[in-house]
């Protein structure tokens, strides 16, 4: 297994690490209740639930605020907007079909692979790409009128 050290993280992304850190519980969580042979419609409506009260939020602040900043043409950009409807699209898969575990495995596996994509690729390229002012608007953005992700919440009624 590849080692990877730890990334200086600038302030203006800790809060989507944040949320990220919350993505890889639900992968987890995914993952165990289906080892668990837990039915697949609970799971899928905890994914909804999570994705409509976190998740959809999250994508649009990258989005918005961090994928704007790459030209339009830049490869990993590209990447991170592609993973991003790809997972639209299994959410909508999931909201079609609530008791598919392969949907669910595929949904858990893409999740993973694109949060360890922004973070130990995307957010990097960012943050060299990106000057002090640019950072310093993004931290203001994401951290005015409260605006802080409800994952926390959700977890903690599990």
């Amino acid at each position: 297994m590849k080692e990877h050290k730890p990334i200086r993280r600038d302030k203006a992304f800790v809060s989507f690490s944040r949320d990220h850190h919350f993505g890889l519980l639900l992968v987890w969580k995914i993952r165990n209740d289906l080892k668990g042979n837990m039915d697949a419609k609970p799971i899928s409506e905890y994914v909804l639930t999570f994705f409509d009260d976190n998740l959809n939020q999250h994508f649009k602040d990258e989005e918005s605020l961090l994928f704007s900043k790459l030209p339009a043409d830049d490869v990993l950009r590209k990447q991170a907007k592609t993973e991003h409807n790809k997972i639209y699209l299994l959410i909508e898969s999931l909201r079609e079909n609530n008791e598919d575990k392969e949907l669910l495995k595929e949904f858990a596996d893409l999740l993973e692979v694109h949060i360890r994509f922004e973070e130990r690729v995307l957010f990097n390229h960012l943050q060299e790409k990106m000057d002090t002012d640019e950072l310093e608007a993004i931290f203001i953005s994401i951290n005015k009128d409260d605006h802080v992700s409800n994952s926390m919440k959700l977890f903690a009624h599990t």
